[in-house]
């Protein structure tokens, strides 16, 4: 189980969105995945200014994106990016986006996972 800590404290990029899904509220005004996605792209650039190289699973051509539009009903990638597509399909079903996210990204992790062992 996952417990809340200093952002300091994260060793990287999925550490950190542990602690969003904490505290949603905290870190992302009104749950909007534009102001997620803003943030992500903002840790990858003080990444490659301080180091080490951040993740770029959330690149718009990144791991993350390239997995969601298949589940997304998607054939192409959206050149609306992940935030958007996720924010609609999450309206459309009647969530909040921030938790579809959570939930699809719970679905990557575990697909990566399976795919190293």
């Amino acid at each position: 189980m996952t417990t809340a800590k200093p952002v300091g404290e994260c060793r990287d990029v999925y550490d950190f969105l542990d602690q969003v899904r904490l505290r949603p509220g905290m870190f992302v005004r009104g749950g909007s995945l534009l102001e997620l996605q803003a943030m992500l792209y903002g840790y990858r650039v003080a990444s490659e200014i301080h180091g080490p190289q951040a993740v770029l699973d959330f690149e718009h051509e990144g791991p993350f994106t390239e997995w969601l539009w298949p589940r997304l009903g998607r054939t192409y990638a959206s050149p609306l990016g992940w935030a958007i597509e996720i924010t609609k399909a999450a309206e459309a079903s009647g969530r909040a986006g921030i938790d579809l996210f959570f939930d699809l990204l719970n679905e990557f992790k575990a697909e990566r996972s399976a795919e190293a062992r």
